[in-house]
């Protein structure tokens, strides 16, 4: 199996890129019997149904690229050589995570870190390859048009006390303190997003990860935003099924959030 699904985009070609890194629940073969079956069945850090969530956008011309392996395979929005993304005190999984964020342990044999050169081989088989194509539909897209904007999409539980001790807002707009993209590019994604029926923040309690930090170069025309989302605003109650009325709202907005983006690249 791909690393990475491709969605092409339908229709004129306009210079986005969405990345959603998170979204991916399978199990390369020679791993599956590691973990513990009834987790990696339903494993529960999986931004569900976010590529889902995001179809619409090939339909404006936007190019999607999704992770088709679980995170706890590796975390593709993880810093390579597992520098912390954060240090206020939270739980921060690592590269090729042993715990789940509630801190469950994921494999039978309970072990509390994968050995470096395991995850040296995770990073070469499953992590380059999303970073690279990443780069390479970046570089495309800027060669046509001159700039580009890669949107990397997330979701997350309500409420992950080991992370943060209230509930997540609606929508966090991360850009690494206004340094993954410039202005004009961030207050038009703030303010569409602050001015609908949701709650908006930016920047806390999530400033954007490492695909966000490591691709954002405004001055090269490079931009990049992280949007996560509380998982309740598209699935019911529960966060275990997708909700078809609050997926349609969800989608309206951010529709028209990519909208005002791709007026702002022209």
């Amino acid at each position: 199996m791909s690393v990475y699904k491709i969605h092409d985009p339908i229709g004129t070609e306009v210079p986005i890129v969405l990345s959603v890194p998170h979204c991916g629940i399978q199990f390369p073969p020679e791993l599956q019997a590691d973990f513990k079956t009834e987790l990696m069945n339903a494993p529960d850090d999986t931004d569900w149904f976010v590529d889902k969530l995001y179809d619409f956008a090939i339909e404006m011309g936007i190019t999607m690229i999704s992770a088709n392996y679980s995170r706890w395979i590796i975390d593709l929005n993880r810093d390579p050589e597992s520098k912390p993304l954060y240090t206020d005190g939270r739980i921060i999984t690592a590269l090729c995570p042993t715990t789940t964020f509630f801190g469950e342990t994921i494999y039978k044999d309970e072990r509390k870190e994968v050995q470096n050169e395991e995850v040296r081989r995770r990073v070469d088989l499953y992590y380059k390859p999303y970073h690279q194509k990443v780069a390479e539909l970046i570089e495309e897209k800027k060669k046509k048009f001159g700039r580009v904007l890669l949107w990397d999409c997330h979701s997350i539980r309500q409420l992950v006390p080991t992370i943060h001790k209230e509930k997540f807002p609606d929508l966090i707009l991360g850009d690494a303190d206004e340094t993954s993209a410039s202005k004009n590019i961030i207050d038009s994604a703030f303010t569409a997003l602050k001015n609908s029926d949701y709650s908006a923040q930016h920047n806390h309690p999530f400033k954007g990860g490492y695909i966000t930090r490591s691709f954002g170069k405004p001055e090269q025309n490079v931009h990049a935003l992280q949007l996560e989302m509380s998982k309740v605003m598209y699935m019911n109650d529960a966060e275990v099924n997708y909700h078809d009325g609050r997926a349609n709202k969800v989608r309206g907005l951010l529709r028209d959030v990519m909208q005002e983006l791709i007026l702002k690249l022209r």
